[in-house]
């Protein structure tokens, strides 16, 4: 049988960059062809060609010039898998008129209003019924897949590397800088965006100002949502810190008595669940979406959006040392059984000669 050979097209977002980056270093050592398509720069920040895939610049824009670049780029390709709802749009039109099967990955939902989400609805049934196979990463991103149309949606393990590991006796010096001596400490992890719940978070931290001690609330992360959150901080007198960006976010995490997110439906699964669990973090996740689908039963679960229960989940764990030490446990149980970059690149692989076998047998 004759060598596979698969095309990989990207957007340029950096998620999705650095899956492929590992996806086709797994994908050339197992005898595939790999050509990668992105914008122009791409490969200067993720280094594809050392992984042995053939790189070709290819505009991220959707006009006719550039479509017809993906379409030259895509020629005798076996398979090609886009990544992200923009590059499978693109590819979608690229491949009109070829039998070339098409696998498109979500990793994200995205959140828009108005005319906005009206554009968005209608380019998600555009990629979903190019698609031979969408593959999700969370099963809320399946559903949507399915409800846009797609012929075969299907749940695809997302292989989360893990981070550095913080040094030991760093906690303590993160307590220090951070002003939570005596007091629990609170933190989570996130993009200070309109959907990602910071504003339960408060109304939760409100309640939280009469225990004794007061737990100290840190959010660690920038977005558009930083200023708002902040006039809310010093008005309402929260005990609440916004750490932003940083370089010590591993430290900082460690250092936490609970990791609270309360982003139910973000999708893949934050790093920052990841990584509470991976670190032995008692973790509060909202109950929908990503995070919960991440921890199982190893996390204590909200409603999203109900500062109520997060309020009485937070007060109930700090209280309960044993329920603490249990979910723990129940966490680093679940994180060694989490899928590998081998079982995300092995189960890709399965697609692609599942699509590609018809195509061999029309072509002898």
């Amino acid at each position: 049988m004759s060598q596979l050979r698969t095309v990989q097209v990207l957007g340029g977002g950096a998620g999705s960059s650095a899956h492929v980056v590992s996806l086709a270093a797994g994908l050339v050592a197992r005898g595939v062809q790999v050509t990668v398509c992105a914008p122009a720069g791409a490969d200067r920040g993720h280094d594809f060609p050392a992984t042995g895939a053939r790189f070709v610049a290819v505009p991220r824009r959707s006009d006719p010039a550039a479509v017809a670049a993906l379409r030259a780029a895509c020629a005798g390709a076996d398979v090609v898998h886009a990544h992200g709802l923009h590059a499978a749009v693109r590819t979608g039109l690229a491949l009109s008129g070829r039998s070339t099967p098409l696998v498109v990955t979500w990793r994200a939902r995205a959140h828009t209003e108005g005319a906005r989400r009206r554009l968005l609805h209608l380019l998600e049934r555009r990629a979903a019924r190019a698609a031979a196979v969408v593959l999700g990463t969370s099963s809320d991103l399946v559903d949507r897949a399915r409800r846009r149309g797609a012929r075969d949606a299907r749940l695809a393990p997302a292989a989360i590397p893990a981070g550095p590991s913080p040094v030991a006796g760093q906690d303590g010096k993160a307590r220090v800088e951070l002003g939570a001596v005596g007091r629990p400490l609170l933190v989570s992890v996130g993009s200070l965006l309109p959907h990602h719940g910071f504003g339960t978070l408060l109304d939760a931290a409100r309640v939280w100002r009469g225990l004794d001690p007061v737990p100290l609330l840190v959010i660690v992360g920038e977005g558009q949502e930083r200023a708002a959150l902040q006039r809310r901080i010093t008005d309402e007198q929260l005990p609440v810190l916004l750490a932003g960006s940083r370089d010590d976010t591993v430290e900082i995490l460690a250092a936490a008595d609970l990791a609270v997110l309360t982003c139910g439906g973000e999708s893949p699964p934050p790093t920052a669940a990841h990584e509470a669990l991976r670190l032995g973090v008692p973790l509060v996740a909202a109950t929908s979406g990503g995070p919960a689908e991440l921890a199982g039963d190893a996390a204590e679960r909200v409603p999203s959006g109900d500062a109520e229960a997060l309020v009485s989940a937070v007060v109930r764990l700090l209280g309960d040392r044993e329920r603490r030490e249990r979910l723990v446990a129940a966490g680093l149980v679940q994180a060694a059984g989490w899928p590998t970059e081998d079982d995300t690149i092995a189960h890709v692989l399965s697609v692609y000669d599942e699509l590609a076998q018809p195509l061999a047998t029309v072509r002898t």
